[in-house]
């Protein structure tokens, strides 16, 4: 299982601060459908040394995802940039929270030359939230996704931004650049905004998406969200329905994990039955493509789901 680290390396800082004063939560036991390997075959340590010779931080590590060991074996790794600081506070998150320091000039060449050593081909880039640069760090987007263009360019790019929340222009740079995938996850249902997602406004994200598609049809949309947070059924139903209002082709459904005890707690877990059930109505609502299970995460299987992305939206257009 996945080891996550309370405070910072080398330091006895907390990585949330924010946090620090909140009353312990009880972590719950994972119930048997929720079991994965601890990471350590010859493929992860490939990926571990490249990710860090080339000092790049991976959302995989910072979030203490629990499938990095699969992913890692078979070399995929979703990147993160502009740093490992986040300016947001999250109550479900792990990435570490703070004042982020300036962006690294740098860092599109070696996400580039991490992804043609990897011989990636998909890649997935996510970053911290930057509230405070003046574009959320739009540019930086573009400039990553111009710098594997050049070094790579039969490897497709799928990134996970923010949402860009007062940042008039931001999204249209990122779309320029033209990702294959744009993704941005909504994280949660909209009742639980102010507890789970505080920082975000729902509505502003729905319409972040359906942006995207007035932009540049020929771009794949994706968001994901996280089940077990107190959600009602009725209320993911609702959020299916406004995705698809925006033209969102691909939904991914997960099961939330408690990182610490600081975290909001694990409401409860949900079975593989109702994933399985939540896939099916998704289907039959729109969506292209469909990924509910207990350890689906946002960027997991992403290079096999982008070929069925293609797949399904040649079989809609060929209906």
């Amino acid at each position: 299982m996945a080891v996550v680290i309370d405070t910072l390396k080398n330091d006895n800082r907390p990585r949330h601060p924010e946090k620090a004063h909140r009353p312990d939560q009880p972590i719950q036991r994972k119930p048997d459908w929720i079991r994965v390997k601890a990471p350590g075959s010859p493929g992860w340590a490939e990926t571990n040394r490249i990710v860090k010779e080339n000092k790049l931080v991976t959302v995989c590590e910072e979030a203490g995802c629990p499938n990095l060991g699969e992913c890692w074996d078979k070399k995929h790794a979703t990147f993160m940039i502009m740093g490992d600081t986040c300016t947001r506070a999250c109550s479900f998150c792990n990435v570490k929270t703070g004042l982020p320091g300036a962006l690294d000039a740098e860092e599109p060449r070696k996400i580039a030359d991490a992804v043609a050593k990897l011989g990636l081909h998909h890649v997935v880039i996510t970053s911290v939230d930057r509230d405070d640069l003046a574009d959320g760090g739009a540019e930086h987007f573009a400039q990553v996704i111009r710098a594997i263009r050049e070094t790579s360019p039969g490897t497709t790019i799928e990134v996970l931004t923010p949402d860009f929340l007062r940042k008039d222009g931001a999204l249209e740079i990122v779309v320029a650049a033209k990702p294959d995938v744009f993704n941005h996850n909504l994280e949660t249902v909209a009742s639980n905004y102010l507890t789970v997602r505080p920082g975000a406004r729902y509505f502003h994200s729905i319409r972040l998406l359906q942006r995207v598609k007035e932009l540049d049809p020929t771009i794949f949309t994706k968001s994901g969200i996280m089940v077990g947070l107190g959600e009602e059924r009725n209320e993911v139903l609702q959020l299916m329905d406004d995705l698809r209002s925006a033209d969102v082709d691909f939904l991914t459904i997960g099961q939330y994990l408690q990182p610490t005890k600081k975290h909001h707690p694990v409401v409860s877990f949900v079975t593989p039955d109702e994933f399985k059930g939540y896939e099916t109505i998704a289907y039959t609502k729109g969506f292209l493509l469909v990924s509910a299970t207990p350890l689906t995460r946002s960027s997991h299987h992403a290079g096999e789901d982008f070929a069925k992305l293609k797949a399904a939206r040649q079989a809609k257009l060929g209906r």
